[in-house]
């Protein structure tokens, strides 16, 4: 599995590709950072962004993109910059029919260091050792990316087993739904009243011991 995370941002959008799968040791392909000018126009910007994940699918060919879910921030600025780059990201990977996930940074910092409130440093010292690298990458935002790509390759398998789950159980309560109506309209058939006239209508029952006229009798 391959996959490529994505941490959105509009002066810097973390980018980083890693293979492998559960329970293996993963591989980094590739790291990096998709930057833009602060002073640049908003549609600039996001167009730079664009580029930037566009070569970054052509170069890796990911199988999934993980782009970090939005959550709410006080800095109303800073997550509306950060809901425009990671709508992009998904953009690029949806036109090219790549699946996409959102993971949230506790569910990333769980899933790496085994603490949902842990920090950046100690993220990017443990994608620096799982990935076996030299060096934790620079800056955060990289590491950050890293860390969604990791995130993704370990949760996908629980995931996906818990989406057949949902389907196959969703599949026989159709099937159920579909079988207490066919009763239903076949018992309210059976208890039809009869038509009068067809088969099964009460019989005419012949009247017998019509009383007879004696000749040469006197009543």
């Amino acid at each position: 599995m391959r996959v490529l995370g994505v941490d959105p941002g509009l002066t810097r959008c973390g980018v980083g590709v890693v293979e492998g799968v559960a329970g293996r040791p993963l591989t980094m392909i590739g790291v990096g950072v998709v930057r833009t000018p602060s002073d640049a126009e908003l549609g600039d910007r996001l167009v730079a962004i664009e580029q930037g994940i566009e070569q970054w699918l052509d170069e890796h060919t990911p199988g999934y993109v993980a782009v970090e879910r939005v959550f709410a921030q006080h800095n109303v600025r800073t997550v509306m910059g950060t809901a425009q780059a990671s709508a992009v990201a998904m953009l690029c990977a949806a036109r090219r029919g790549i699946p996409v996930a959102l993971h949230t940074p506790s569910e990333v910092k769980a899933a790496v260091t085994g603490a949902g409130r842990a920090d950046k440093a100690q993220v990017g010292a443990m994608v620096t050792r799982l990935l076996r690298l030299d060096a934790p990458p620079k800056p955060a935002d990289a590491a950050d990316a890293l860390a969604l790509a990791i995130c993704h390759i370990w949760r996908a398998p629980a995931q996906n087993r818990l989406q057949q789950a949902v389907a196959a159980h969703r599949t026989s309560g159709a099937h159920r739904t579909s079988g207490a109506h066919r009763t239903s309209g076949a018992s309210r058939t059976s208890g039809a009243p009869r038509t009068p006239g067809v088969a099964g209508a009460p019989r005419t029952t012949a009247t017998t011991g019509t009383p007879r006229t004696l000749k040469g009798r006197t009543a």
